[in-house]
């Protein structure tokens, strides 16, 4: 029996019910424009990191060293987003939309695409904002002449935030797991 078509002996109301679950399943394929925008987003990132290496690249021997320090942080911050950014596309597509088992070989798939599901993504995700905002707050600190004492402890307190929603976030995903 072909998977579309509707068996004999369903009652009207159940025919009305398989076609509403087919299409309801069916709908998953509107994410997929949302995980080519992501790339495509991946895309507008990698521009931006090449643009910003090859300014740094003229000015390598007259930065002081904390500059040099900031600007690297900045292309730390970029891979990290990078990262964060495949990490949900291919998680969110492989979870929601289709498997990467017909186009994509055992050895080719990333080892944590097929470990990771949709909880690990989420302390996976939580983590690298938790570092990204790390990184932004070690900028202030190495120019903390720059902020005033409000500025500083309204990063230093959006870096706790994010740390304590991690930490509650892991707490519900191992007390689930465990459950």
């Amino acid at each position: 029996m072909d998977k579309r078509q509707i068996p004999d002996h369903f009652s009207s109301g159940q025919r009305y019910a398989y076609r509403f679950e087919h299409w309801l399943f069916q709908a998953r394929w509107l994410l997929a424009p949302f995980y080519i925008g992501v790339i495509l987003a991946l895309i507008l990132l990698l521009v931006k990191f090449v643009q910003q290496f090859f300014l740094l690249m003229p000015t390598i021997f007259a930065l002081g060293e904390k500059d040099l320090i900031l600007e690297v942080l900045s292309l730390v911050d970029l891979a990290l987003v990078a990262n964060l950014i495949l990490m949900v596309a291919f998680v969110g597509y492989d979870q929601f939309v289709s498997s990467f088992d017909t186009a994509v070989s055992a050895e080719e798939k990333p080892k944590w695409l097929t470990s990771t599901g949709y909880h690990g993504i989420k302390l996976k995700a939580m983590g690298s904002i938790g570092v990204i905002c790390a990184i932004e707050l070690l900028r202030v600190f190495l120019n903390i002449e720059d902020y005033s004492e409000r500025e500083i402890a309204w990063r230093v307190a959006i870096m706790l935030t994010i740390s304590v929603s991690g930490l509650i976030l892991a707490i519900m995903d191992r007390i689930t797991h465990d459950a």
